[in-house]
């Protein structure tokens, strides 16, 4: 089977290297090899994959990339390279007895080099350990430049093959970008890999720019611009770099976020001391009051099928999570812990669960429950964490951490049973991410 992916897909957000490719060649492929390990809960083992080093030019990269995701997956867990027995198995099969006496149950090999056509091509196998037998394979050809790109792909196809959850390592995340001194910090957009790399800055840090809100279907993100006159939300195209406003509205604009169709974007518009909900048609541009209240109603966020919104109101005295229909009426409150306030909900795209920022006695929590308000459990805990985005698949949340004193907020990313919690490296301080679909 051949397939290509569309230049659309492909692009990173205003560049302009040329991408041709990739070409994929894949095996047919199976049921996934092991039990889903997630639907078990917390009590799971991960995966002990040993990801032997890509063959050929590039290869030490690929292998570098590829390890490091399986490092922050939780799910799989990469061997240490120095307890390998047999040193190389690039490009033969595997010799099974060496890699059991390390008990690893999968083998990952691979190559990748430039071709007579000039273009470069990866091509990894995956070896189940227990049968012997080669499990998944796939090959790509594409530009020497989208080496990480391709290491990205190969994580993905991995990751799927061995746990039958969508892979995340083919996306992309879109964060408010601070410089400076704290009293005085630039702040900016910016798009980095999943894994903090690729960098590229999208608007001039001549503007203060908060909450962007990243598309579910296209590469589109909306924000907020505090420019020149009066802030206003923008929709900015990440393949053309073209942005334009969606609206002008009275009083301040918060937390735009987007419909699981991409056509129509739901926000918080201010109005004296109160705050509601509204909803804007994105092709006829058209707004739809959804609440209709003194409170302060903010942070609206679709539920997958796009029939539910959650939100945080303090309609009941104090911050909490209420959930209603898309089109507005009666809204019911979900959140319930004794002394605690709960800010910034963001539904899951798996639509079982709902993230968000929970203080209570002076700690900032983010933590996820399902939708009835059941089963909530804190995933990391500390002085000020803030803003959850979900992973395209689900498992997995990003948000940003401020310690406190003179420095600032960094990126970070736990799983969804708080095993992991990992830093998201960019070259200053981040807050505000916003993780976009994949790219594949």
């Amino acid at each position: 089977m051949v397939f290509h992916i569309s230049r659309r897909q492909i692009a990173v957000a205003l560049s302009l290297a040329p991408f041709a490719g990739p070409t994929r060649s894949a095996f047919a492929q199976s049921a996934p090899l092991s039990p889903l390990i997630v639907r078990g809960g917390s009590n799971f083992t991960p995966i002990p994959i040993a990801v032997t080093s890509f063959q050929g030019e590039g290869g030490a990269q690929v292998t570098s990339v590829i390890t490091n995701n399986f490092k922050r997956s939780v799910f799989i867990t990469p061997l240490d390279p120095a307890k390998f027995v047999e040193k190389s198995t690039n490009p033969e099969a595997p010799q099974m007895d060496a890699w059991k006496s390390i008990n690893a149950q999968f083998v990952l090999t691979g190559r990748t080099g430039r071709g007579a056509d000039g273009k470069h091509k990866t091509e990894f196998r995956l070896f189940d350990v227990a049968t012997g037998q080669q499990v998944a394979g796939q090959q790509y050809v594409t530009d020497a430049n989208n080496a990480r790109r391709v290491a990205h792909l190969v994580s993905d196809a991995v990751f799927t093959r061995i746990t039958g959850e969508k892979g995340w390592c083919d996306s992309r995340v879109v964060f408010v970008d601070e410089s400076g001194p704290k009293e005085k910090r630039a702040k900016r957009l910016a798009i980095v890999d999943q894994d903090g790399a690729n960098i590229k800055y999208l608007t001039r840090n001549d503007e203060l720019v908060v909450t962007p809100r990243f598309s579910p279907t296209t590469q589109d993100v909306t924000y907020m611009s505090f420019g020149r006159g009066d802030p206003r939300v923008f929709l900015l195209n990440l393949d053309s770099g073209q942005r334009e406003p969606i609206g002008n509205f009275p009083g301040m604009t918060f937390s735009p976020r987007f419909s699981p169709d991409g056509q129509r974007i739901v926000m918080s518009l201010s109005q004296g001391s109160s705050s509601n909900l509204y909803v804007m048609d994105l092709r006829s541009r058209s707004t739809t009051r959804l609440t209709d209240s003194a409170a302060i109603d903010t942070s609206p966020s679709y539920s997958p099928d796009g029939s539910q919104i959650v939100f945080e109101s303090d309609r009941g005295g104090g911050q909490q999570i209420y959930l209603m229909g898309a089109g507005g009426g009666a809204a019911r409150r979900i959140s319930f812990g004794e002394g605690a306030r709960y800010s910034t909900p963001v539904w899951s795209p798996k639509g079982d669960l709902v993230a968000f920022t929970r203080q209570k006695a002076g700690q900032f929590g983010i933590g996820v429950m399902k939708p009835d308000g059941s089963g909530e459990r804190i995933l990391t805990e500390g002085f000020h964490n803030e803003g959850p985005t979900w992973a395209p698949n689900g498992l997995y949340v990003m948000f940003f951490r401020d310690p406190g004193g003179g420095s600032g907020s960094k990126i970070h990313m736990v799983d969804i049973f708080g095993r992991g919690d990992f830093p998201v490296p960019t070259p200053a301080y981040g807050s505000d991410p916003a993780w976009g679909p994949l790219l594949s």
